[in-house]
């Protein structure tokens, strides 16, 4: 039986461009990362092996998925609410829309003042979510992910609900596996999601309430990163010519 967490990091994230996109975020040499809702830190162990010199902490409360990969002396994890580690670090990331964990403004102001305390001087905190027309309809998006030996994984993002008048969604994750068009597998409900979706104006004024002195929008592009593993990011200046009808952003906010 395939691995849900295996699925999920060759199907949902794409880590490889992730590190250069935050180094260029950054805008200088970060060498320490703060992963909050880690899940597995596949971010954190990529970025410690990029360089001798850097460093990463990874938080979750899943103690199974932070510790299916072997230690490393760089990598700190904690297992453990986000909001009781301090360790301090350049780059704090936040990723997969996990800032959603977080249900009311009060516990998000509080995290972001908690997060803002942990950045080294010209630290930034980075977190995603996305919006536009689609944000609050139901329904699913399909991708095909090619797998060793002629399989692939057909990987079935749905929103499963949503309430635009609490901000309130359900979404879920679903794989499944096939070769030569024969269903082998298949993991339905792989992760399910209770989440608050934040709207980008919500998160940059909580932000600004939690302390940050400047805070902007990045468009999430795939091809942000080159073949040499380079990133050349702007933030957003113009959202109708930049951004698309539905669209996933990171939301920065800087010391």
């Amino acid at each position: 039986m395939p691995d849900r967490h295996d699925l999920y990091e060759r199907c949902v994230q794409s880590v490889d461009d992730l590190a250069p996109l935050l180094r260029a975020i950054h805008g200088g040499k970060p060498a320490v990362l703060g992963e909050d809702f880690a899940g597995t830190a596949a971010l954190s162990h990529l970025w410690v092996d990029a360089s001798d010199d850097a460093r990463a902490i990874a938080v979750d409360l899943d103690a199974q998925a932070l510790h299916r990969r072997d230690g490393h002396a760089r990598l700190e994890k904690h297992i453990g609410d986000v909001r009781t580690v301090g360790a301090p670090c350049d780059v704090l990331f936040v990723g997969n829309f996990s800032i959603g964990y977080l249900h009311t403004r009060g516990e998000l102001v509080e995290y972001l003042r908690h997060a803002r305390g942990r950045l080294n001087d010209s630290g930034v905190f980075v977190c995603d979510t996305y919006g536009g027309e689609s944000a609050f309809v139901l329904g699913g998006v399909h991708r095909p992910h090619p797998l060793a030996g002629g399989r692939v994984c057909r990987y079935t993002w749905e929103q499963r609900s949503a309430d635009p008048t609490t901000g309130m969604v359900t979404n879920v994750i679903h794989f499944r596996i096939e070769r030569a068009g024969v269903i082998e597998h298949e993991i339905m409900d792989a992760f399910v999601y209770e989440w608050r979706l934040w709207s980008v104006p919500e998160l940059r004024d909580a932000m600004a309430e939690a302390g940050f002195a400047r805070t902007q929008v990045y468009a999430k592009l795939a091809d942000a990163v080159d073949d040499e593993g380079n990133a050349y990011v702007e933030p957003v200046r113009d959202a109708e010519s930049e951004l698309d009808e539905s669209f996933i952003v990171l939301v920065v906010g800087r010391v």
